[in-house]
């Protein structure tokens, strides 16, 4: 009895120091079947090149998001909507991703003529104070020249427009935009293996499928790419 004791605690110490071992081979040799997100867009389209202003009046672009993955929306502070819920689940998405480096979020103003830096910091407090907490080390709200935003949203693939009969006076999209390293579109597939494209900012079910494709775009980055998909 004694000597199967041993060997039973022999076969799973083994197990424990092999399959993990195995495992790991397995995925950085690219040996898997992983599911890679949706490239959205023609061949080549990238988010366009921006400079912005930030809540703290600092000067932002696109090279701050450089080999980084980001998630973008449009919103304006004084929305009566459905700004504050987008902003809810942003910081949502943005506490459930905490732990994994690398990652920004980035929102648009689409009102700047009323947007300045300190009403954007003057929008965080009043979220803040609602019990929406918001990390400014890598989420920006900005502001800047409102044909650049209105010209920017195009290639995130969003609407937004001044519509005096919509409310707060601005129509825009409640989508939640993933972007990749390279600056591309990136979008999952739903359970009926249609491709998402974006995300609704007001869905609570939709911010689970966004943190999930979030994880599965940074398993992209950690599996060598084949030949074959070079």
């Amino acid at each position: 009895m004694k000597i199967k004791k041993q060997v039973v605690i022999l076969t799973i110490l083994t197990l424990l120091l092999v399959v993990p071992s195995f495992v790991y081979f397995y995925i950085t040799r690219g040996f898997n079947t992983f599911i890679k997100l949706e490239i959205l867009g023609q061949e080549g389209h990238k988010i366009s090149d921006f400079t912005f202003t930030n809540q703290n009046n600092i000067k932002i672009s696109n090279e701050d998001f450089k080999d980084k993955i980001y998630i973008a929306n449009f919103f304006f502070t004084s929305c009566p909507t459905i700004c504050p819920v987008m902003t809810k689940n942003m910081a949502y998405v943005q506490r459930k991703l905490k732990v994994y480096p690398n990652i920004k979020f980035l929102s648009h103003s689409v009102d700047p003529l009323n947007d300045t830096p300190a009403r954007l910091q003057a929008y965080i407090n009043e979220m803040k104070l609602k019990n929406v907490y918001i990390d400014l080390s890598n989420w920006d709200f900005v502001t800047g020249n409102k044909n650049e935003i209105y010209d920017i949203a195009k290639s995130y693939f969003v609407n937004v427009a001044e519509d005096s009969l919509a409310p707060g006076g601005f129509l825009h999209s409640e989508y939640f935009v993933l972007i990749d390293k390279e600056g591309r579109v990136r979008s999952g597939i739903d359970k009926n293996n249609n491709v998402v494209g974006v995300y609704d900012g007001t869905n609570d079910s939709q911010m689970k499928d966004l943190i999930n494709d979030v994880k599965v775009l940074m398993a992209e980055y950690k599996r060598p790419v084949k030949e074959n998909e070079k």
